[in-house]
């Protein structure tokens, strides 16, 4: 299978390139800049599951796609989305299946407007990376998890196929048959996460330190968690027993990614992951106090920001 990878970055970098190493058909998509870096420095990674440099991974510009790909890995950020399409379009053919790995769920209505339903299939990934100052993709702890599946729940020839490359490619990759709820699940974690430690800009351990902080982590977790439950996906029960050990682990350097982008200045996804977690909130009448001081919050800094 020909798998066309959005991007060269954190996510794309790290999953593109591992798949990469393990010998699958990747190219990455990429401007021109990152194609330049690419070309004399090949992609690196930097990881606790080991180190390696790629020579001159193959890439394409966009105006360059000539021909479909079997498979888009996408894993842009939701600001960046429009743009994306744009960009790999050209590569989407009658059999070409759309792995999006953004966080929510606005995303796949967008792709099903633009591509079609048949063609975009769920996915959700989880680590923690960045690109550093020499643009070399830094793993940041040893999590790493990708999953995929038709929507439908069904395991399709595609799929199959898929998982047959994806589960050779040094990471946690894998089908799976229940990855609309995988998708809920995350983001009920993830927007504890973010709503929690960029609204009290800090880690895990420092806000369970502070008077109402374990009260307030495990309340956005709940107020999510109905949410989710609304929309005919309560979170399984290992799960929530999960999250609730990682929420509440004393010390704890643990922050959401939009946490870091807040510190570094940079845009953030409040609409596509808070923003819409209240939209579904009110059209299922579910009260949400605590996401919504957060939204404000995260508001109020991309209001700042400009």
């Amino acid at each position: 299978m020909r798998i066309l990878v959005v991007g060269a970055g954190a996510i794309g970098g790290y999953f593109g390139g591992r798949l990469l190493q393990s010998g699958a058909d990747v190219t990455f998509l990429v401007r021109p800049r990152r194609s330049e870096e690419l070309a004399r420095d090949g992609l690196v990674i930097k990881s606790p599951h080991g180190d390696v440099t790629l020579p001159k991974p193959p890439t394409v510009l966009a105006q360059d796609i000539k021909q479909p790909f079997d498979i888009v890995l996408l894993s842009c950020k939701a600001f960046d989305l429009d743009d994306a399409i744009k960009s790999f379009a050209p590569a989407v053919g009658p059999q070409t299946a759309i792995m999006p790995m953004l966080n929510g769920m606005r995303h796949l209505d967008v792709l099903d407007a633009k591509f079609g339903r048949e063609h975009v299939l769920g996915g959700q990934c989880a680590i923690a990376t960045t690109l550093d100052a020499n643009r070399h993709v830094v793993q940041l702890s040893p999590m790493q998890s990708l999953g995929f599946g038709e929507r439908d729940g069904t395991l399709s020839d595609r799929v199959r196929a898929a998982d047959e490359i994806f589960v050779r490619g040094n990471f946690d990759g894998k089908a799976s048959t229940a990855i609309v709820q995988d998708m809920w699940e995350k983001w009920v974690l993830l927007a504890t996460l973010a709503s929690s430690t960029s609204l009290m800009r800090a880690a895990v351990g420092k806000i369970l330190l502070a008077p109402g902080g374990r009260e307030y982590i495990l309340g956005v977790r709940d107020e999510i968690s109905k949410i989710a439950s609304a929309a005919g996906h309560t979170p399984r029960a290992p799960f929530i027993e999960r999250i609730t050990a990682v929420l509440t682990a004393e010390g704890s350097p643990f922050t959401a990614s939009m946490f870091r982008d807040i510190q570094a200045g940079l845009p953030i996804e409040a609409d596509h992951i808070v923003g819409d977690l209240i939209t579904r909130a009110e059209a299922a009448k579910v009260d949400v106090p605590r996401l919504r001081v957060a939204y404000t919050h995260l508001k109020t800094y991309e209001a700042q920001r400009g």
